[in-house]
């Protein structure tokens, strides 16, 4: 394996700060997703829309790139149109 490093008392310290606040973030993002993932299927249940066209909207709209997936839908609905496959 690789070199193996030997912590001083303050690295130490900092280690456990950074391991310790990463996992209370990690558990946070975890549940917070599972808090989303209710909400969206509960809205796309109670709209009849897929979950999945929800979600492709909130990460359309949080990483704003919307003219990005029309591009790409274009791209797509052109390839799908020259083979003769838009039904």
């Amino acid at each position: 394996m690789g070199d193996t490093k030997v912590f001083n008392k303050e690295e130490k310290a900092k280690l456990t700060h950074l391991i310790d606040e990463g996992v209370r973030v990690k558990d946070e993002m975890d549940i917070l997703k599972g808090g989303l993932k209710d909400t969206v299927d509960a809205i796309a249940s109670e709209m009849e829309i897929k979950a999945s066209i929800l979600n492709k909207a909130i990460t359309t709209a949080h990483k704003m790139s919307f003219n990005d997936a029309t591009t790409d839908f274009e791209l797509l609905e052109n390839i799908l149109e020259s083979v003769g496959r838009t039904d």
